[in-house]
């Protein structure tokens, strides 16, 4: 939600332009001062003035311009994320869908009905019984007759076993 006006965007840029402004007419002010034969107090005040505000206009404007460099790069580094990401969905892809496809040729080969297959892999995405039950519309009763099904038909003690199962040769041993 945008809640600065457009504006806002420049406001460093505004107020160098305005302290430059100021360092102008101070030292157009000094320069008839000299020649009208002003105090050097005077001048010395108005020439102090307009070193302030051309030093804080030349910061200011500098700084504006590296944090747009800086913009500039982390809007690549964040689009270079993007598309590193985009490319490792579409490379993991297969991949996953052949583990999906051989996990679901494992639950057919155990005697695994549909619904305890669905419980599976529920189970295997890390779902509790009754996030399972309220995904599956049923009583959490009926999901872990179902989990008790799966475990006895595949020789498996539990949820434990089931994930390593399918999933231990996936995780490399720490080096």
């Amino acid at each position: 939600m945008k809640t600065n006006p457009d504006w806002l965007r420049y406001e460093r840029l505004i107020l160098a332009i305005f302290l430059l402004t100021v360092a102008g007419l101070a030292f157009l002010d000094i320069y008839n001062d000299y020649f009208e034969g002003v105090a050097f107090w005077h001048i010395g005040i108005e020439f102090i003035v307009a070193m302030i505000s051309l030093i804080w206009g030349y910061h200011l404007i500098r700084t504006r311009m590296r944090l747009q460099r800086d913009l500039h790069r982390e809007r690549q580094f964040s689009k270079n994320l993007k598309t590193e990401a985009q490319k490792w969905k579409r490379v993991s892809r297969i991949y996953l869908e052949g583990l999906s496809k051989e996990i679901d040729e494992q639950l057919t080969r155990w005697g695994l009905t549909e619904a305890e297959k669905e419980v599976a892999f529920l189970l295997l995405k890390g779902f509790s019984a009754t996030q399972i039950a309220k995904l599956r519309k049923t009583s959490v009763k009926t999901v872990r007759t179902q989990m008790n099904a799966i475990y006895s038909k595949s020789g498996l003690s539990g949820r434990s076993e089931l994930t390593a199962f399918f999933l231990e040769d996936l995780l490399l041993p720490r080096r």
